[in-house]
């Protein structure tokens, strides 16, 4: 007879013996019960489970593999339950949820650092193919929109414009520009540049413009674009 006190115990927390679906451990309990259900008030848990497996009658035995728990005697039945918790610490102490990650970020900036290197040997090599053919190198260039910001209403945008475009540089060459309303009465100065890519640095170029202090109070790249 299986013991309906463990049977109740590990029903409170489960819907079936074994797994989460009917099978055939269900069937193996249910049949050692012989046919008696068990008391509602004393096995609440048990009770809904032998009607419910009850319901399966005609399935019973087509019912996939379970592993029935309770198949050897209530003196063995507690170790086996406890056998489950004991592997899967076993299982825990083996994964290393916090592995070094200094591990994994060194071999992905290796790779990286490959990759690029990789790229740049070829890039250097197809140069210096064309090079060699006699063929003229592509010189790469972007479209930019600046935004110079003045201080105030009161700025003078006449001269902070003059002031920009006085900044001359081999590879630079600005193009229209307008003033754009911010706010408060204040406009901005918003201007177009065509710069060669591998001559001018933009962060340079802002740094330059900065130092027109008597009329720029800072600027941004709003929009870039490869010619």
């Amino acid at each position: 007879m299986a013991d309906l006190q463990k049977i109740e115990q590990h029903l409170t927390s489960r819907s079936y013996i074994d797994g989460y679906a009917p099978s055939s451990a269900d069937v193996e309990v249910y049949e050692q019960l012989k046919g008696n259900a068990p008391d509602a008030k004393a096995y609440p848990h048990a009770a809904r489970w032998f009607r419910h497996i009850a319901s399966y009658a005609a399935e019973h035995s087509s019912l996939p593999a379970g592993t029935n728990l309770f198949a050897a005697s209530s003196s063995t039945a507690a170790p086996a339950e406890k056998a489950a918790p004991a592997a899967e610490e076993e299982d825990d102490e083996d994964i290393d949820l916090f592995g070094d990650d200094d591990e994994d970020d060194a071999e992905a900036e290796r790779i990286k650092a490959e990759r690029v290197a990789k790229y740049t040997e070829a890039k250097e090599a197809k140069k210096a193919e064309k090079l060699a053919a006699g063929k003229t190198l592509e010189v790469a260039k972007s479209v930019v929109t600046l935004q110079v910001k003045p201080w105030d209403d009161e700025t003078d945008l006449v001269e902070m414009e003059k002031e920009v475009r006085a900044i001359e540089k081999d590879g630079l060459l600005w193009g229209a520009s307008k003033l754009v309303p911010v706010g408060y009465g204040i406009r901005m100065l918003q201007i177009n540049l065509v710069i060669e890519d591998a001559k001018i640095s933009l962060d340079e170029l802002q740094e330059e413009i900065a130092e027109i202090e008597d009329y720029v109070q800072s600027s941004d790249v709003a929009a870039m674009q490869k010619l």
